[in-house]
């Protein structure tokens, strides 16, 4: 008679009390499932793992419904028969353990009268773990189950650990990333105060980059990273002399060499950073006064080798700087600021980051500029 666990031949046995040869104890209770298109050999087999305790057992004489059990039972053990009608054992063994299924985990004990080298080979090359031989011994069975629950369970157990620890590196490891760019934030505002009273120009030029990135259409995070990244454009303005960066007029040729080492400087300051913001930083401190035609610095790089966000937070710094007062001059307005970035677009200036500046409407943000 063939009988099946699946609808109303789907049998989940609910059974247990001895703890003899007996069921792993522990965190974990084991599912076994059986195979076999014999039913007393199901009978048999379920009276010896109800002896010894196994609680949780599902069968079926059908191995076409074998998947099927597998994906609502999900089995941590499968006792499965090799000789068959219609489909046979080594065809559920390769269905079971395929990775699309996630079964590679999976141990197949084999049920077998036939002990011969050629199939034990093809079945361990499919990935059975064990055989037992029929007729049954009770002993034997429970032995080789026991055991391979056991492994399953201590596998599971050192992923959920490895798992946690991974969890808890990368919790540390990210505290100790926030925590060095919150240093490079206070020392990136530092460096700001020594030619800005109130220190918002970073502020500002984040803000206004962060605008550009999401008008440009960048992903979130993107936009999220350029606006935090932003802020340290200047950061290398640290190794500047007070008499150059505080200068009232116009720097000498000289001067200005030294002015745009700055770039430099703010590279080595942020280089083999592990985290993307401090390298997207790097980026940033190095390339923001590329110019889009070539003619800038540090390294007169051009057109999209200059990094995107480089080229966004060219834009906004320009914006920034016109938009307030500074020793030399006074502020632009919004309107000349804008009619000047627009007139160096394709020159100075990437025409996609300098369009996305100029149809944003800047009176809902007029705080961001004087």
């Amino acid at each position: 008679m063939r009988g099946s666990a699946l609808g109303s031949r789907y049998a989940r046995i609910e059974i247990g009390v001895m703890r003899s040869l007996s069921a792993p104890s522990g965190e974990y209770p084991a599912r076994i499932l059986i195979v076999d298109d014999q039913e007393q050999n199901i009978r048999l087999l379920t009276r010896i793992l109800q002896r010894a305790g196994y609680e949780n057992v599902a069968a079926t004489t059908n191995p076409e419904d074998t998947l099927a059990i597998q994906t609502q039972f999900k089995p941590d053990l499968v006792l499965l028969d090799l000789h068959m009608r219609g489909k046979d054992g080594f065809e559920v063994l390769t269905e079971l353990l395929s990775p699309e299924r996630g079964g590679e985990h999976l141990p197949v004990i084999m049920l077998t009268a036939d002990d011969t080298a050629d199939m034990k080979r093809r079945a361990l090359a499919l990935g059975a773990k064990d055989f037992v031989g029929k007729p049954f011994d009770s002993a034997e069975v429970l032995l080789r189950i026991k055991n391979l629950l056991e492994m399953k369970f201590l596998h599971q157990s050192l992923q959920g650990q490895n798992f946690e620890l991974e969890r808890k590196v990368a919790e540390r490891t990210k505290e100790l990333e926030e925590s060095q760019l919150e240093v490079l934030e206070r020392l990136a505002a530092a460096v700001e105060f020594r030619d800005d009273d109130t220190g918002e120009h970073t502020k500002r030029v984040g803000m206004v980059s962060a605008m550009l990135a999401d008008a440009l259409g960048l992903h979130p995070e993107t936009v999220q990273l350029i606006g935090r990244g932003a802020p340290l454009h200047d950061i290398g303005k640290v190794g500047i002399p007070d008499n150059i960066l505080l200068k009232a007029g116009a720097l000498t040729t000289e001067e200005f060499e030294i002015m745009k080492a700055h770039t430099v400087i703010g590279a080595r300051m942020l280089a083999n950073g592990r985290s993307e913001l401090v390298r997207l930083s790097q980026r940033i401190a190095l390339s923001h006064h590329e110019w889009w035609d070539g003619s800038g610095y540090p390294h007169r790089t051009s057109g999209q080798r200059i990094p995107l966000e480089a080229r966004i937070v060219a834009v906004a710094d320009f914006l920034d700087a016109l938009t307030h007062d500074r020793p030399y001059r006074l502020a632009w307005s919004i309107d000349e600021t804008l009619t000047e970035i627009k007139r160096r677009s394709g020159s100075h200036f990437d025409p996609a980051v300098a369009d996305a500046l100029i149809v944003i409407d800047w009176r809902k943000h007029s705080s961001l500029v004087a």
